[in-house]
């Protein structure tokens, strides 16, 4: 079991630029408005030949008019309750401050290892304040500047130092297991269909669009599931992206996508589709990810009739046409009526894309397929189709067919041929390559 790092401290002290400076990311947004950082960011560090896990949190803040306040204060103390070790970050710039005491305090009573981190010594001038944070009663305080990387080697040196020896069973990266982005509009439900999923608050959910600024990975492995899921800031439209950081977190979300393989795309069943719905899809669709829709919210709506779902269906198929082979699912975060579908059809697709076909058999149904209907001629030539074989290793399923004039090959007779492979082969949810090459 890989050890757990919290990087806690009041907000705007520079835990988020340590964070990408020990993971050596920008994984964590970092701006100089105060609480950009509200969720829980998971990274990575090796240093030294020792991997451990260190978590980036929301700044702590007591009596303030940010409504996150509450919600920040239970991040942090989520992120202590699973920490091995803490990383307590202050500023060197401006001192020990009110805030400081309140935390330290905090920190104390957890009997939690604390390393106290004094940031922001971005030259010697600001060593002199150093000193002053041994009045949190923490012991040395190690100055650092999370900017330029001074003092962060020596820091990392005897965090390694206090961690507990490490067994040697889990090998599992990122990278193995298959990776769900949860994406969509901002507050379609994403972040309270994670939280459905893994009956835990790990990410803050609000009505307030954008809550989620960054991508969280959460580890699913219950039930015979073994995957992570993506929460994605929400995709804005553009003419609503105004700040910063809320760019930064659109361009996250595209991120997680490109990263994912196969994408639950919620859509809010009290609003309908909307263009920035169809935006997200075409997306997705560039990207050749998986896709599973999910009607989120479906316990507020009135008409629940078979013909409302079918009329909801087809609008939906209409709207990603010509992609119209994917699943719909009906269902509700809040009440968690069919979100455990959401997930078995995830999973399915991405088996789907995984989906090998032998050579004979594609023979033999696509040749006969392709002498019902051959492909139109052009200018008096004939196409001739002579073969067709399924590409090894491609992330998605990718055909290749071999033919005498594949530049002759248009858009409609692909769609067919496409059409008459999902007809025989179970590939919902899955974009497949259709290429022509010349035998």
């Amino acid at each position: 079991m890989s050890q757990m790092i919290a990087i806690v401290g009041r907000p705007n002290v520079g835990k988020s630029t340590l964070f990408n400076r020990l993971t050596k990311s920008r994984t964590a947004i970092t701006n100089e408005e105060a609480g950009t950082t509200r969720d829980r960011q998971y990274g990575h560090v090796d240093w030294n030949g020792r991997e451990f896990s260190i978590i980036d949190t929301g700044g702590w803040v007591v009596n303030s008019e940010d409504i996150f306040e509450s919600e920040i204060n239970k991040q942090v103390q989520l992120a202590i309750e699973q920490a091995d070790e803490i990383l307590f970050v202050v500023d060197a710039m401006n001192g020990v401050t009110d805030l400081d005491d309140h935390v330290a305090e905090i920190l104390r009573k957890s009997r939690k290892p604390v390393l106290l981190v004094a940031n922001k010594v971005d030259s010697n001038d600001w060593l002199y304040n150093v000193p002053e944070f041994y009045g949190l009663g923490l012991g040395d305080p190690y100055p650092v500047s999370a900017v330029n990387g001074f003092g962060t080697g020596d820091l990392l040196d005897d965090v390694v130092k206090k961690l507990p020896p490490v067994e040697e069973d889990e090998a599992n990266t990122l990278d193995d297991i298959p990776k769900f982005a949860i994406v969509g509009r901002p507050n379609a439900g994403k972040s309270s269909i994670v939280n459905a999923f893994i009956s835990e608050e790990r990410n803050i959910v609000t009505d307030i669009a954008g809550t989620t600024r960054d991508s969280i990975y959460t580890r699913y492995n219950k039930f015979g599931f073994d995957f992570y899921l993506v929460d994605t800031a929400g995709i804005r439209k553009k003419n609503k992206v105004n700040e910063d950081i809320e760019y930064y977190s659109v361009i996250r979300s595209v991120r997680a996508i490109e990263a994912s393989d196969v994408c639950i795309l919620m859509i809010d069943a009290t609003r309908g589709i909307e263009a920035q719905d169809v935006s997200i899809f075409s997306l997705i669709q560039r990207n050749k990810k998986g896709l599973v829709v999910c009607v989120n919210k479906w316990d507020l709506v009135e008409n629940k009739s078979e013909a409302a779902i079918r009329h909801f269906r087809d609008t939906i198929r209409e709207r990603f046409a010509p992609f119209t082979d994917f699943p719909i699912i009906f269902g509700s975060a809040l009440t968690k009526q069919r979100i455990y579908k959401v997930l078995e059809t995830a999973v399915e697709v991405y088996k789907n894309r995984q989906r090998t076909i032998p050579t004979s058999q594609l023979n033999t149904v696509m040749l006969e397929a392709i002498a019902a209907y051959p492909p139109p001629a052009n200018k008096g030539k004939f196409v001739k189709i002579k073969y067709v074989t399924m590409l090894k290793g491609s992330p998605i399923p990718t055909f290749i067919f071999f033919c005498n004039l594949p530049q002759w090959v248009k858009e409609p007779y692909r769609r067919y041929l496409e059409n008459k492979i999902r007809e025989n082969w179970d590939f919902t949810g899955t974009p497949i390559n259709i290429y022509m090459r010349e035998k």
